[in-house]
């Protein structure tokens, strides 16, 4: 039975593509005036849910009901005329067109047959005052940050009066306070009677905007529920299992190699301006937590380990030998793997395949005369993409089709296939999924558990907390102090990573039982 305010139902949908069923008898609706958050897994069925509401896709079997009425639709003109619009996590404007050509694109208001600029900058005006963001409606589109951007495709949408509003992971490149911006206007939309659907990985943001979440698991609507429901819960709806231990750290005796050194050893690492005397170890089979607030130098002295960026003092050794400054080639030959944070614009060639991707480090020793092993080559990536449960519809699938933590196992597979002993993992779960993360830590612990170091950067300190044996807190360039698993704890870690008199400026405001991960992010972590 349909609700009197209701906008948008489905009814039964199902899709198919070949030797894959992505949705199958999905049910979901979506009333005025409110937030519906769509939950699931990469891979669970809410990318081909939303494109078929917006036109892109077709449904083989079901229905598709706007305010009580069966529509279909069969393009992106069916949907707007529907009102329904949609904002995608990338952005559909053109770079070298201002605000208003980009908010009116295809529709410009005329006089005489010719554009009325003075008209559409004005309507223009009007829709960003609305959102709430200062920007002028003559600024070129390529001249605004991320959620500028956005707010320009919302006023977008609400030129093209829309009731029916999908935002997909709208606050997964947003600070903390332009995440807050955005929930605002968000409240004023659903005030104002439009219905949005909101998708989203970050669990805390439920009960703070939401008001219903339908849960897809495997192409299916498993459950609806209060947006209040505990965030454990909405974690057994997604992954089919309860989750007991979010972090589930296995930590054995650690596993020394060669006698008693250790796999990693930092020494006095120096780069002027950026770093100061940082110096550490890391053994096989311990996981070494590196946190700090932002512009710590954390991902700095990660890159300069790996050979990426130079350093002016200190050494850097592995098993006991030296390596060259500013040599990649020599860090990956002595064994050290880096998985960078951007995963798709550093660690992945996101338009060749998973058997390409998996042997990036090794193509040049499978090489011989000028010729290259790929029957060796294809093996091994099978075996490695197996040892790791890479999902995928083959070893020829290209990578820019998997999901986010598909991907890093791909990261990650690729320095297995090249036998590094020491992996150093940058923000290793950012943007992935609950089930997904879950199944990255439990990789780490086969790794550890076979005699692998690993040095973990994480701006989530729960992460940082429940997965480290031992955590060092940078703060200011420098190695604030050490605490072990037992030590550790948020306001611990927190108290180091202000030690020092310029971080403490930084974090003014910041309270120690505030989410460390509320802290803003940039390249300089």
């Amino acid at each position: 039975m349909s609700h009197p305010e209701e906008l948008l139902r489905i009814e039964g949908i199902r899709k198919t593509f070949p030797g894959v069923v992505a949705l199958d008898s999905v049910d979901f609706d979506l009333r005025r005036g409110e937030v519906h958050v769509l939950l699931g897994e990469n891979g669970a069925g809410k990318s081909t849910l939303i494109k078929m509401l917006s036109g892109a896709y077709r449904p083989d079997s079901g229905r598709i009901l706007a305010e009580g009425r069966e529509v279909r639709i069969h393009g992106a003109q069916d949907a707007e005329a529907l009102g329904i619009a949609t904002i995608y996590q990338e952005f559909n404007l053109v770079p070298d067109l201002t605000v208003a050509e980009n908010i009116f694109l295809g529709r410009q208001p005329r006089r005489f047959g010719l554009v009325d600029r003075g008209r559409m900058e004005a309507q223009a005006s009007e829709l960003l005052e609305r959102v709430g963001v200062r920007v002028s409606p003559r600024a070129r589109v390529r001249e605004l940050g991320i959620a500028r951007l956005q707010m320009v495709e919302i006023a977008k949408a609400l030129s093209l009066d829309a009731r029916v509003l999908i935002m997909d992971e709208p606050t997964a490149v947003l600070t903390s306070e332009e995440v807050e911006k955005l929930f605002a206007i968000v409240r004023r939309l659903r005030e104002d009677g439009v219905g949005i659907v909101f998708i989203t990985h970050h669990l805390e943001e439920i009960a703070a905007l939401g008001d219903r979440v339908t849960v897809l698991r495997d192409g299916r609507s498993v459950d609806q529920v209060p947006a209040s429901t505990p965030e454990d819960e909405l974690v057994r709806l997604m992954v089919g299992r309860s989750i007991e231990q979010q972090y589930p750290r296995e930590r054995g005796p650690v596993q020394e190699a060669d006698g008693e050194r250790p796999l990693l050893s930092v020494r006095g690492l120096t780069r002027n301006g950026v770093f100061h005397d940082v110096g550490f170890d890391v053994r096989a089979g311990e996981v070494v937590g590196l946190a700090g607030l932002v512009g710590a130098g954390r991902t700095e002295v990660a890159r300069a380990v790996f050979g990426a960026d130079p350093y002016d003092d200190g050494r850097v050794d592995v098993l006991g030998e030296r390596l060259p400054r500013h040599d990649v080639n020599a860090a990956m030959g002595a064994g050290i793997g880096l998985v960078p944070e951007d995963r798709k614009g550093q660690g992945l060639v996101l338009d060749a395949s998973v058997q390409e991707n998996l042997g990036l480090v090794t193509l040049r020793a499978a090489t011989r005369a000028g010729l290259v092993d790929l029957k060796g080559q294809r093996a091994a990536a099978v075996q490695v993409a197996g040892q790791l449960g890479v999902r995928m519809a083959g070893i020829d699938q290209h990578v820019r089709t998997l999901s986010g933590g598909n991907q890093q196992k791909v990261v990650i597979g690729k320095w297995l296939l090249a036998k590094s002993r020491v992996l150093i993992l940058d923000e290793p779960t950012r943007g992935i999924d609950v089930g997904a993360k879950v199944e990255i830590y439990q990789l780490i612990n086969e790794l550890t558990a076979s005699g692998h170091a690993v040095l973990m950067i994480s701006s989530d300190l729960p992460e940082v907390l429940g997965m480290s044996d031992r955590v060092l807190v940078m703060a200011q360039g420098r190695i604030a102090g050490e605490l072990s698993a037992e030590e550790a704890s948020q306001d611990a870690v927190m108290a180091l990573a202000v030690s020092a008199p310029q971080a403490a400026d930084a974090a003014a405001g910041l309270t120690l039982e505030k989410s460390y991960d509320d802290v803003e992010d940039s390249d300089g972590r």
